[in-house]
């Protein structure tokens, strides 16, 4: 069906005229179109129903962050001191041991510009 210039392939419109093109008849061409169709509207639902999904998950982590903020994940004891008692009790050891509230707190050392 081609021919070869310089350096370039040519299919002329006349040649291509000629060469058979299989078609499907009418009735499966339509048959085709109904089952695409159908694929693709179930992809649709499938992404809706995936949107759906996400949001509801989005909402459960925030509802379980909440629910273990206040503490009602896990039943309480009662006998457990509060968490305002607790940090004002670690505040006043290291105040005893002589860590005064400014201490830095251990982490990344600062940036130091280059060349120094």
């Amino acid at each position: 069906m081609k021919t070869d210039g310089v350096s370039q392939s040519n299919i002329s419109a006349g040649k291509l005229k000629t060469y058979p093109i299989p078609v499907c008849a009418t009735r499966e061409q339509e048959q085709l179109v109904r089952l695409v169709r159908t694929q693709l509207e179930l992809a649709d639902r499938l992404r809706e129903l995936g949107n759906e999904s996400h949001v509801k998950v989005t909402t459960l982590n925030q509802s379980i962050l909440a629910k273990a903020f206040r503490g009602e994940l896990v039943p309480q004891d009662p006998n457990d001191e509060p968490a305002s008692v607790l940090l004002e009790r670690i505040r006043q050891e290291r105040e005893a041991a002589g860590h005064s509230s400014a201490t830095p707190r251990r982490g990344r050392k600062p940036k130091q510009a280059r060349g120094s």
